[in-house]
């Protein structure tokens, strides 16, 4: 198949993939790769189409900042009903809009994960919106060493497959996931579920050398003015962060604005001296277009590492957004934390980077 007929093929394939996500009505033969429990590996599932999830209403629901309902709409077939709340000052949000009529997270809830991101991108006004085609994608997933989905210590590999499924649908003409673990990246991300999850999506893994990165320059750093990053997260056209929700002995938690931590170079432990600030300045000058909370499993307690199923808490939640701070809000506030409470959440605050309350925040919130 050329180049041009397999990218319209992705395109329309991605279309129908957001549809069925937000129409658990529907039914087809996508084929996914999902993590069986019973069977302990990795298992392609045509039983039901993205999104299909049995019991599940469809529901959307707008909110922002002090809202009152101003009223509903019937959702076309099969998608349940769209109610839209609004704040005093903020107006109606338009579920699945795109700009300014977007709301700022998409928070949604299901069975299945990766259905839970393809709705969370498509409130959001879709991957067209983010990726352009011919664009060079970079994911950055957590993927801090080796553990199996069901430990909630890396990002789950069904949702990542997703994004790369989306971002190809979008025109992406290279989808790149890369991290930078602390053990073995081979062993840590075949582990993890994310070596066969890429491959079968279509993306490609970058396993991280000393030559992938170059110091760059920090210009609104207080307390770093510069560090070696990864070049290629810097150059992409579309750079989406994945983190997955999980507690850190010494930052508190690891979410969004943590997670860029693995595309730093040298003694990067050394950012934990001072850790507000430094991770602070580091998000001063990266900033992913797309956000894309996993907290569909957390790993509450023993985080970052891990290793106990009994520390993980299931939220099959998934939120996206383009804010580093209104995602880490959220994620702070899922996980039981008060933002305030978060030092880098209350540093990012002070230089003005973003509100720490959710408030503050116009969110939809939907079940596939």
């Amino acid at each position: 198949m050329g180049d041009m007929n397999r990218r319209t093929f992705l395109l329309h394939t991605g279309r129908w993939l957001a549809l069925t996500a937000l129409a658990p009505g529907l039914s087809g033969c996508a084929r996914l790769l999902r993590w069986s429990e019973s069977q302990g590996r990795w298992v392609e599932d045509d039983s039901e189409a993205v999104g299909s999830t049995e019991g599940s209403t469809g529901d959307t629901t707008t909110t922002t900042a002090a809202g009152s309902t101003t009223g509903s709409t019937a959702g076309e077939p099969g998608t349940g009903g769209t109610s839209t709340t609004s704040g005093p000052s903020t107006g109606s949000t338009t579920v699945g809009g795109s700009g300014s009529d977007a709301p700022d997270l998409a928070v949604i809830r299901g069975d299945s994960p990766d259905a839970a991101a393809v709705a969370a991108v498509a409130a959001l006004g879709g991957m067209e919106r983010f990726v352009k085609p011919g664009a060079k994608v970079v994911v950055k997933p957590n993927v801090l060493t080796g553990r199996a989905p069901e430990y909630a210590t890396t990002t789950n590999p069904l949702v990542v497959s997703a994004i790369i499924r989306m971002c190809l649908a979008a025109g992406a003409d290279q989808v790149v996931v890369l991290d930078n673990p602390t053990s073995s990246p081979r062993g840590a991300f075949k582990e993890a579920g994310l070596t066969q999850a890429v491959e079968e999506a279509g993306g490609t893994l970058k396993y991280l050398s000393n030559r992938d990165f170059e110091r760059v320059d920090f210009p609104e750093g207080e307390a770093l003015d510069s560090w070696p990053l990864v070049v290629a997260a810097l150059e992409a056209d579309t750079l989406i962060n994945v983190p997955i929700a999980k507690t850190h002995g010494m930052a508190g938690l690891t979410l969004s604005m943590k997670n860029l931590m693995g595309i730093m170079g040298d003694s990067r432990g050394q950012i934990h001296v001072d850790y507000p600030r430094k991770i602070v300045d580091v998000n001063t000058r990266v900033k992913p277009h797309l956000v894309i909370l996993d907290a569909y499993r957390a790993l509450m307690r023993n985080g970052p590492t891990g290793g106990n199923l009994n520390d993980v808490k299931l939220f099959k939640t998934v939120v996206a957004g383009t804010s580093q701070v209104a995602i880490d809000t959220y994620g702070a506030t899922l996980m039981g934390w008060k933002p305030a409470d978060l030092s880098s959440l209350a540093e990012a605050a002070r230089r003005g980077m973003g509100e720490i309350d959710l408030a503050k925040y116009r969110v939809t919130e939907g079940k596939v």
